[in-house]
């Protein structure tokens, strides 16, 4: 099978082994599929779109302008000059945007988090937008999944997002869960492993995202610090970010910032810190999808987060970690963790299966594996 993957930015550039972009091409071509990318596309007209930006912003209201119908036909018009001189059977993207306007003999699949509906006024950056950024945007979204062969989402929630909010086929909808964004060779004897390195004495929490509010970073101190004040001392290590906190930060939180995954020495810092946390604490306001999820679980760590977006594609209760409505206050996550530390052989148990649903669901193998039969249908 050979496909066309179609990038926005450079399919060369280090950043993007680190992003659910890559491992994307890279889950089907591990399946024996020939990769061949076609990107960075060029956006036309940056500068214009740019000057009309800044004067939304004057305007105190936000503007996506790859979105704009002159740069969507742009995109199509780089894709199908490509498209000419390459031998494939398949056009694929991580994007639904560069295919809105696409026209090919191929068939045309994207596969992503959300729809442009599902997003508005869940992500910051996708709130307060303008009445003109809101129409296009719907109207692209529907132009791409009234293209496409196949629309591919990582969640049932942005599955529904576009069975709710778009006029399309619901045959051409379907649902793979991403991986995690970094290799996994652990065995379960490796995680049984870690499970007897990890402190009886000590609960260590993690928090690792670069959003801090977005992701809950605030709740997950308050979380920590409740714990410590009901007698179980707690340690919450922060990756990824910085705590945005008005006084100074407690002794029990741990902060490392953002450690560059793409280094050996970054990615050693990080499978350190992983090894040794029991928890990871997510209580994310708005998340599409969260491959820090599954990353967690890659090494046996239950995931404590919130019933939104498409994080209950996911962790399933007490399989793989646990959700909490977005309303739960911290003696909801308090009070599950004190109950699971107490009983340690349980919360053992909890590891494992959260490394099982890793292993059975949750990885770029499986995902690969998905995408590959649903792909060879359309050939």
């Amino acid at each position: 099978m050979k496909i066309a993957f179609v990038t926005l930015s450079d399919p060369c550039h280090s950043s993007l082994r680190i992003r659910s972009d890559y491992y994307k091409a890279n889950c089907l071509e591990n399946q024996s599929a020939e990769i061949t990318c076609i990107g960075p596309l060029k956006e036309k007209y940056f500068r214009f779109f740019n000057v009309k930006g800044k004067i939304y912003r004057i305007l105190k209201r936000n503007y996506e302008s790859l979105r704009e119908p002159i740069i969507l036909k742009g995109y199509a018009e780089q894709i199908q000059q490509k498209l000419l001189t390459l031998d494939v059977d398949i056009v694929f993207s991580y994007s639904s945007i560069p295919l809105s306007y696409l026209n090919c003999r191929q068939p045309i699949v994207f596969w992503v988090d959300a729809t442009f509906a599902g997003m508005v006024d869940f992500y910051p950056e996708f709130t307060n937008l303008s009445k003109e950024s809101l129409r296009k945007g719907n109207a692209q979204e529907q132009a791409a999944l009234s293209n496409c062969t196949l629309a591919i989402f990582s969640s049932e929630w942005a599955a529904a997002t576009a069975l709710e909010n778009y006029q399309v086929d619901p045959l051409k909808i379907k649902v793979v869960p991403f991986g995690g964004n970094f290799a996994c060779n652990r065995t379960r004897e490796d995680i049984d492993k870690l499970l007897i390195s990890r402190s009886t004495k000590e609960l260590k929490l993690l928090f690792f995202g670069i959003d801090w509010h977005r992701k809950g970073g605030d709740l997950a101190i308050e979380i920590a610090k409740k714990l410590n004040k009901q007698g179980l001392k707690t340690e919450l290590t922060i990756v990824g970010c910085y705590p945005l906190v008005e006084e100074a930060l407690p002794d029990f939180v741990k902060v490392h910032g953002f450690i560059d995954k793409t280094s050996e020495a970054g990615l050693d810092r990080i499978k350190k810190v992983l090894s040794e946390t029991h928890f990871l604490i997510h209580p994310a306001r708005a998340e599409a999808f969260g491959c820090v999820l599954p990353e967690a679980n890659s090494f046996g760590i239950p995931c404590l987060t919130t019933n939104v977006g498409g994080i209950p594609t996911v962790i399933k209760d007490n399989i793989n970690g646990r959700l909490f409505a977005p309303t739960d206050g911290i003696d909801s996550y308090s009070d599950f963790i004190m109950k699971s530390f107490a009983n340690y052989e349980g919360y053992k148990d909890l590891a494992r299966s959260s490394f099982q649903e890793y292993q059975a669901r949750l990885n770029w193998d499986v995902a690969g594996m998905t995408i590959k039969k649903m792909l060879v249908e359309l050939i």
